[in-house]
């Protein structure tokens, strides 16, 4: 089998702006060599003549400036001796506790299979109002009449109300240690500096949930009898904010909450004695202390507080620079996650060990594959493969290798 994923940077509407800042051109995204690199994939196609194939993307690899590159791959693959079809994918529906939408390509000889399925969901949630923001876009383009010829895309198996509820983000960081952010601050524990993985923190709970356990004792990534990878981001001047923020809540409700701590620090100045005058070099420097200096019409998305009943949002690899995204639902934390919690809602085992010190860490998670996703879809690969028998592998085998 050959599995993988040309680099998502080079589909994703989100580098799209920051692409266009580098190159300075509006489609500068349709220019990025990335791009290109699963025509390289599809050489070690050639190369390996894998039984089978699988590749992973974002959503937006079907909308990339109008091309369709999964149709792309597809119809190569079908002139290879391939059937093949794709599809997307939600994590939330198959044991994952994050709302993770992505397309997955799959294809199989033709010697091997005459149909694609997909696994079948594990997991129901009603999906968040908004929350398919770039399913839609994708969805929107295959059913234009620009994407008559998406022959290959195929709907994915529908999760029904008798399936478990999901995996919440509660299920998921409930038995980890409580980190106090604030507190950290004042006894000196928690200070700038690259954060690594030599803190140890023992486990204080039990697995309270069946997801949590897993975590602990999946089978060669046992837990560790100590966690050195549950460390979180030096952000004093933002601690308060989130433990005044509601779940749900993103960045104009985090800044009219940072504004109020700003009045009220003034009022209590004038109450001592101490009259600031708006505008004036003194009230910009307490107001810089105090509320964060981005743009609310340019960053609405940039913040949000994480609901405890819900799966978490999609985790992206730009975890690596602030976390943001994700702030943890117990105000009493008041903190953005850590990389183990990071790890937790990517269904990462506690024993499984990130390269390097934390943002690296927060990036590789984001860029990762959840792995019970990724089991999920191998478990019914392995279902497809098995059924043809090992007396048709074998053929193709050597039918391959008098070819080439």
């Amino acid at each position: 089998m050959l599995v993988g994923g040309p680099p998502c940077q080079a589909f994703t509407r989100i580098g799209r702006p920051k692409l266009r800042e580098v190159e300075r051109h509006a489609e500068a995204f349709k220019h990025d060599p990335r791009v290109q690199l699963y025509i390289d994939y599809l050489r070690y196609v050639d190369a390996c003549a894998p039984l089978a194939v699988l590749v992973e993307n974002v959503p937006d690899m079907l909308n990339h400036g109008g091309q369709n590159i999964a149709e792309e791959i597809a119809e190569v693959l079908e002139n290879k001796g391939y059937i093949c079809r794709y599809t997307l994918l939600n994590a939330a529906f198959y044991g994952v506790p994050q709302m993770r939408e992505r397309v997955f390509l799959l294809a199989y000889r033709r010697e091997v299979a005459n149909a694609v399925a997909f696994p079948e969901p594990s997991h129901f949630i009603d999906l968040p109002r908004g929350y398919e923001g770039s399913r839609s876009v994708a969805l929107k383009f295959l059913n234009s009449d620009a994407a008559d010829d998406a022959h290959h895309y195929i709907h994915a198996p529908k999760a029904t109300h008798s399936l478990q509820p999901a995996i919440t983000a509660a299920d998921a960081l409930g038995d980890l240690p409580v980190i106090e952010a604030q507190k950290l601050i004042q006894t000196g524990e928690l200070r700038r500096g690259a954060r690594r993985f030599d803190a140890p923190i023992p486990h204080c709970k039990e697995p309270h949930t069946s997801f949590a356990k897993l975590m602990r004792t999946w089978p060669g990534f046992e837990a560790p009898e100590v966690l050195t990878d549950h460390v979180i981001r030096y952000l004093p001047r933002d601690y308060p904010i989130f433990a005044r923020m509601n779940p749900g809540d993103q960045y104009p409700q985090a800044y009219e909450h940072a504004m109020k701590m700003f009045e009220q620090q003034i009022e209590l100045l004038a109450k001592k004695g101490v009259k600031v005058k708006a505008g004036s070099k003194q009230y910009e420097e307490i107001k810089a202390t105090i509320v964060p200096p981005y743009d609310v019409g340019k960053f609405p998305n940039k913040w949000r507080k994480m609901w405890r009943d819900q799966p978490a949002r999609t985790l992206m690899a730009h975890l690596g620079k602030d976390s943001y995204s994700h702030i943890h639902y117990d105000s009493r934390q008041a903190r953005t996650i850590s990389v183990r919690e990071a790890a937790r809602l990517h269904s990462f085992p506690d024993g499984f060990v990130f390269c390097g010190t934390m943002n690296p860490a927060f990036r590789q998670i984001g860029n990762a594959v959840p792995p019970l996703l990724a089991k999920a879809v191998a478990m019914q690969m392995m279902k497809t493969l098995k059924q043809m028998g090992g007396g048709v592998a074998d053929e193709v085998r050597r039918t391959q290798s008098a070819v080439t």
